[in-house]
């Protein structure tokens, strides 16, 4: 079973030159396999269920590339995958950050790692969810998703992970209590002090300085990111050029959004990274005490 389906993973990446290993990987083995859940240039994610104990899983299978990054981390002797290792590294943490997807199990093979995910139930990607309110949530459902989000981008920070691609299709939302989580550290890198030249996430949320300069740093690069996603949820679009120069400007004005939300707005959206708020500031601002304990 297990050398049938790696062959259907092959025949999905149509076009692409890849050969099955000799011997069925043993991770594929302990787990059965349903419909694909979400498809990409680098990988095709599945719906799966354990065998063991029938855990409902998402097992993600990740062709790489050329130029494969492995990197090394505490408590494993061997490099490992960077995306595993990131999710390793931020799954780590203690108390666990429910609000990050949790890698159950993985497999390095040779043209493809293998790595098993907690899938939630009920639940769909932001994206999709919005989809179904007109493109927009209201101040309040947006205020809950945006605290989510944000716990989960500081605790990558604080775990050494930049994710780099935080956007609507790489949430995860539980469409009954808006439960979040933050998937997909594919984009990702190990977070560091001095700037990065190159960027992997999404376009539309990338942030302006590289644009400008070329370059940019992880956190400010973060807070940017999180400003986009608030903007989108909230009035249903991007932020266009002229929207950014009226917010930067200090006159922006938005007529049934409150007070806080759009200081908030300003506050992320700034051009000159050196004026955004600091990521561990955001969860202290005026627009998420309702939520405060």
């Amino acid at each position: 079973m297990a050398t049938e389906f790696y062959q259907n993973v092959v025949a999905d990446f149509s076009g692409l030159e890849v050969q099955p290993p000799a011997n069925p990987p043993d991770i594929l083995s302990r787990y059965q396999f349903g419909r694909i859940l979400g498809k990409g240039g680098f990988g095709i994610v599945y719906e799966g269920k354990r065998l063991e104990d029938g855990l409902e899983v998402a097992v993600k299978i990740a062709r790489k590339p050329r130029k494969m990054q492995y990197i090394s981390i505490p408590g494993h002797p061997a490099p490992l995958p960077l995306e595993v290792a990131l999710l390793i590294l931020v799954n780590n943490r203690e108390p666990k950050v429910t609000q990050i997807v949790q890698l159950l199990d993985w497999q390095d093979e040779l043209d493809y790692y293998i790595m098993v995910l907690e899938r939630p139930l009920p639940c769909t990607d932001l994206r999709n969810f919005i989809s179904l309110f007109r493109e927009t949530l209201s101040e309040f459902g947006a205020r809950l998703v945006m605290w989510q989000v944000t716990h989960a981008a500081n605790a990558c920070s604080a775990s050494g992970v930049l994710h780099r691609d935080i956007k609507l299709e790489n949430i995860l939302i539980n469409p009954q209590t808006l439960e979040t989580k933050l998937i997909d550290f594919g984009c990702g890198d190990l977070l560091k002090k001095s700037a990065y030249n190159y960027f992997s996430g999404t376009r539309e949320y990338r942030p302006p300085e590289f644009k400008t300069k070329g370059r940019y740093h992880g956190t400010p690069a973060t807070v940017w990111s999180l400003g986009v996603l608030l903007f989108r949820i909230v009035f249903g679009h991007f932020p266009g050029p002229s929207e950014l120069r009226v917010i930067n400007s200090g006159t922006w004005n938005q007529p049934g959004l409150s007070h806080e939300c759009r200081l908030l707005i300003q506050c992320l959206l700034q051009l000159d990274p050196s004026r955004r708020i600091g990521l561990e500031e955001i969860l202290s601002h005026s627009w998420f005490q309702p939520l405060s304990p």
